[in-house]
């Protein structure tokens, strides 16, 4: 511990951490201070003005991050027939329908994304205290619950991130690896903070984004100036 936290100590004294950075500058300096012996997460967190115990101030989506996450993602189908077919045909990890019902109950849970086919909801809803406490549940506003499988395990393969709003209205979520290319950083910073933008609910008053911030998993946090969001900064 002694050892971080002389690192960490280096790397505060390498900025000034209460200043606030264009977009492009923080991720490069999230991905400069990423000096751990693994290739870390970069991750963006972003403080909303929303209270998301009122449905009509809920954030909630997915995105597609063009350059994908950098993570190895399992997918988990539930699914018959030709379309159980289908999600293999896809590279799903698990599918099944009964069998795979029985081992979610059982806590054997392989799978970090799960869809659905609709007919599939009887079954999958009776899952909803093991699945919905992980962020599991297929959901159709998310494209999870559908038919077009192959799609919905490709988006899921290819990057797609879940995103929603947690008590304090804070959302974060991975945006690459500090291997990744500072190109494909800010472009996948971009996309999800343009997600969120977008995802604006009608509930929300005053200002909508409040803070935001790029770290990577063993780094400092790089405060972005807001106002240098919405000029595309």
């Amino acid at each position: 511990m002694a050892k971080q936290g002389k690192r960490l100590k280096a790397v505060y004294a390498g900025f000034d951490r209460e200043k606030t950075f264009a977009l492009d500058e923080a991720v490069k300096l999230a991905k400069t201070n990423a000096k751990a012996k693994f290739d870390e997460t970069i991750e963006i967190s972003m403080n909303l003005g929303i209270d998301p115990r009122h449905a009509d101030q809920m954030v909630r989506g997915v995105v597609g991050l063009p350059h994908g996450t950098g993570k190895t993602v399992r997918v988990g189908v539930f699914a018959r027939g030709a379309k159980a077919e289908e999600a293999k045909a896809a590279g799903a990890d698990v599918v099944g329908a009964d069998d795979l019902a029985a081992l979610v109950q059982e806590g054997k849970i392989e799978f970090d994304r799960c869809i659905a086919t609709p007919d599939m909801m009887a079954l999958v809803g009776r899952l909803g205290k093991v699945l919905g406490p992980r962020g599991l549940m297929p959901n159709p506003k998310l494209g999870t619950v559908t038919m077009d499988v192959k799609g919905a395990v490709t988006a899921a393969k290819a990057g797609q991130v879940e995103f929603r709003a947690e008590k304090a209205g804070i959302v974060h979520a991975g945006i690459g690896k500090a291997s990744f290319g500072e190109d494909q950083l800010l472009a996948n910073a971009r996309a999800f903070v343009d997600a969120i933008q977008r995802a604006k609910p009608t509930g929300a008053k005053g200002t909508y984004l409040k803070k935001v911030a790029v770290s990577s998993t063993m780094g400092p946090g790089v405060k972005v100036d807001v106002a240098s969001l919405s000029a595309g900064g």
